[in-house]
């Protein structure tokens, strides 16, 4: 093994989980607790990054949509500079880094330069927010699929499969579909989703100041109208336990 490649670095890709401390791995704990630098998105949780260690160097590196981004450019160049000169990096990514988390043109970067990496997944958002409404993502004789899907990309707002959406049963954990809920709900009712159909949009899941809004589809646009923070779309899936025993806001019209 030569010198150069001796003093490089190594980055380990860590999934921080939708925001409370409670769903980080212990995995995802040892990484950041070894690191030198840590790379982090805007939506991690802040008692997440308080177990970064005071001496190391730490990055925000943020992205919204449809708002002030960092360049993922800048990100792949700060990501393989830093382990380049020979520092432990964290890339600690909200919710896992696998889902639309723009994980591959990471790795490409670093694999373009020689530097080595190794991958923590997270517990993805859509696994939280089921779980606190207390339904399953997949149920025998309802759904044997689950469609995890994007409400906007690159280009804008993403088309789907909608006709397959559509059909009596489907669920889909919809992200980043807060800003493109009316585009959502006119091409599934175009493609012949009932307007019954339940929603449940989850905001700031896990976290301190989680919201829960039980709505249909002919109703999401409302629903998501007097929202601020992240939210996801459980798209097919109601709140199943007693809305009494639910920080549960039906902000939807009927």
């Amino acid at each position: 093994m030569t010198d150069a490649r001796k003093a490089l670095g190594q980055v380990v890709f860590v999934g921080a989980g939708p925001g409370s401390i409670d769903h980080l791995t212990m995995g995802a704990c040892r990484a950041l607790t070894q690191a030198e630098v840590v790379i982090h998105d805007r939506l991690v949780g802040p008692e997440i990054l308080e177990l970064i260690p005071p001496s190391a160097t730490r990055i925000e590196a943020g992205k919204e949509g449809f708002g002030p981004s960092t360049p993922q450019s800048a990100i792949n160049g700060m990501i393989v500079g830093h382990a380049g000169a020979g520092k432990r990096v964290v890339r600690l990514k909200s919710g896992d880094s696998g889902i639309f988390g723009r994980l591959d043109e990471e790795i490409e970067a670093l694999d373009e330069a020689g530097i080595p990496w190794r991958i923590v997944p997270g517990l993805t958002t859509a696994a939280a927010a089921a779980a606190t409404i207390g339904q399953s993502l997949t149920k025998r004789g309802r759904n044997a699929a689950l469609r995890i899907v994007t409400g906007h990309d690159m280009a804008g707002f993403a088309e789907q499969d909608w006709r397959g959406l559509a059909r009596a049963g489907e669920v889909a954990a919809i992200y980043m579909g807060k800003k493109s809920a009316r585009f959502i709900q006119g091409r599934l009712m175009m493609h012949g989703a009932s307007p019954e159909t339940p929603v449940t949009v989850v905001e700031n899941a896990s976290r301190a100041d989680e919201r829960i809004v039980a709505a249909t589809l002919v109703t999401l646009a409302d629903a998501v109208a007097g929202l601020t923070g992240p939210a996801i779309v459980l798209y097919g899936l109601a709140p199943r336990r007693a809305a009494a025993a639910l920080p549960l806001l039906k902000e939807a019209t009927a």
